[in-house]
Formats: structure tokens, C-alpha cells, sequence
């Protein structure tokens, strides 16, 4: 980018986790998810499931124990909380296709925040929250203004560690899989922290609620591997933008990853409304 240009926020290519982790397993993935706009409705489309809708409402959950003083976390019901954010997501808006799997998947939940509310570990101590962005938008920061890449996303809990002024990134997990160690998501917690606040992150750790009582602690990145393995997966993203060039990598017939969404194009999908980011959402 021309130093005498100001960066501009609007014409950027943004990146986040999520989007970056579609591009890994399939650049049409990610075009479909991320870039496409229905023609008819210029809306971006995205595709409802079980599994995403058990880890949306246990999340908003968990990190909704933010708004309540430290001493008055343990003291909250969190299965009554439950109830009332399952019903966000109960039905074929969830991707639920009959009572009896909505039904396996809500226990799951229940026993995920039975599991935390025997045991709330770090969430009763002091934790930090970052401040929220204009317009609504997720904590960002600009990785690279030469490039014009800005870098986003949100972070489940940031524990405050007073011994030493530090932080302590807390990831939940709700799925059945562990993260992979070349996983981005640490790297990008590390670098978000870096750039909009001033504490340093000396911890972090995932919370395998589906299975454990207590955390996985995962060895942190130094920053500048952290920013290198973002940076080169972003300017990636940056070219195959340029190029409009988002082929699969199994060729026309697709992938798992994208062949979902080329079913929505083909009218083979369900639309079942709008999600939270005004998107057209749809089970396959």
C-alpha cells in the first residue's frame, strides 16, 4: 500500500479465525462462505447445524458470566441461563431436523454447564474484557497496512493474573475433536491481545467441556512466529481475492468442505431465516 494512502478499513481484507480455517481446507469453502452474495437477496449465506448451535448457546452462556462480579459467578444458575438461550436456536432455525436430535443435543449442553458449575475454575476469578468496536464489529487491528489485511475476532475469557499483571487466554471448546496444534486460533488470540491492550499474555488454555473437569493448557507462540504464520495465510487469502481464483482442491466435484454451500446455489438446501450478522441461513 502507498505510505501516502491512509488505510482504509472499508476496501481491506479481513480475516479472522473461522475464515481463515475455511480457506485452509478449501478456497471455494471460503469464497461461498465469506465473499458470495446471493444475487437476490445480497446477502452472504451460511449453513445452520447441531453442532453449532450446542456451542453458540453454551458460549453465550460462559461468557455471559462477564457482566457479574467475580464472587457472584459461582452463584448463578447456569442451566436456567441455558434454557433461555437454547430457545434462540431451538427448531429448524438450529438446524434441527427432528425433536429427538434437538433433544441430544440440548443434554449435551446440560451436562457440559452441570460440568462448570461444579467446577467454575478460573471464571470466579477476575477476568478482563476487551472494549468494543465501532459499529458493532469484533476487536480488530491492522496486521498489515502495507497489505491492507486487518486481522479480527473474539476471545472467550482473558483471566487477569495479578502476580504479574498478565493475562490468561481461556478458549471453551464444545465439540468432540481437540484442537490441532498447527491450530491458527492461538496465534491470533496472542497477536489481538498484542495490539489492544497492554497486558502480556503468559497463559493459555482450552476447556474440553464435552469431557474434562479441568483445562488443557497449551504452550503459547512467540509473537513473531505468531505473526508470521497469520500474516502468510492471510496474504494467501489477500491473492486468491485478487486472482478471484477459489477453485477446490478435489477439483469440480468438490469437497466436504464445500459442498454444502454449492448445494444452497443448486436450491437443494432448506432456508430457514437470518442469523445474528444478517446473513441468509440455511440446513443442508
Amino acid at each position: 500500500m502507498n505510505k501516502n494512502i491512509k488505510p482504509d478499513k472499508y476496501s481491506a481484507v479481513w480475516v479472522s479465525h473461522s475464515s481463515m480455517g475455511d480457506f485452509l481446507k478449501c478456497p471455494r469453502a471460503y469464497f461461498l462462505h465469506n465473499v458470495y452474495k446471493d444475487p437476490n437477496t445480497n446477502k452472504k449465506i451460511n449453513i445452520t447445524s447441531p453442532a453449532m448451535s450446542l456451542g453458540v448457546a453454551v458460549h453465550e452462556v460462559l461468557e455471559g458470566l462477564i457482566k457479574y462480579k467475580a464472587e457472584d459467578r459461582s452463584q448463578q444458575n447456569l442451566l436456567e441461563i441455558f434454557e433461555g438461550e437454547w430457545k434462540k436456536v431451538s427448531g429448524r432455525v438450529g438446524g434441527f431436523t427432528s425433536p429427538e436430535i434437538e433433544k441430544e443435543y440440548k443434554e449435551r449442553g446440560q451436562k457440559m454447564l452441570t460440568r462448570v458449575q461444579k467446577n467454575f475454575g478460573p471464571l470466579v476469578n477476575k477476568a478482563v474484557k476487551l472494549k468494543e468496536h465501532e459499529n458493532s464489529m469484533p476487536p480488530n487491528f491492522y496486521l498489515s497496512e502495507e497489505d491492507n489485511i486487518i486481522l479480527c475476532g473474539k476471545i472467550d475469557w482473558l483471566e487477569y493474573l495479578p502476580a504479574d499483571d498478565s493475562l490468561h487466554v481461556l478458549d471453551f471448546k464444545t465439540g468432540k475433536h481437540e484442537e490441532k496444534d498447527d491450530s491458527l486460533q492461538l496465534p491470533i488470540y496472542l497477536l489481538l491481545l498484542k495490539n489492544l491492550q497492554g497486558r502480556t499474555v503468559t497463559k493459555a488454555s482450552y476447556w474440553y467441556l464435552e469431557t474434562d473437569d479441568f483445562l488443557t493448557e497449551k504452550k503459547l507462540p512467540t509473537l513473531e512466529v505468531a505473526r508470521e504464520s497469520v500474516l502468510k495465510v492471510a496474504k494467501e487469502i489477500k491473492k486468491a481475492r485478487e486472482d478471484k481464483n477459489f477453485s477446490c482442491p478435489r477439483g469440480p466435484l468438490g469437497c466436504f468442505s464445500c459442498q454444502p454451500y454449492e448445494k444452497i446455489l443448486k436450491g437443494e438446501a432448506e432456508y430457514v431465516g437470518t442469523g445474528g450478522y444478517g446473513q441468509d441461513i440455511y440446513i443442508v
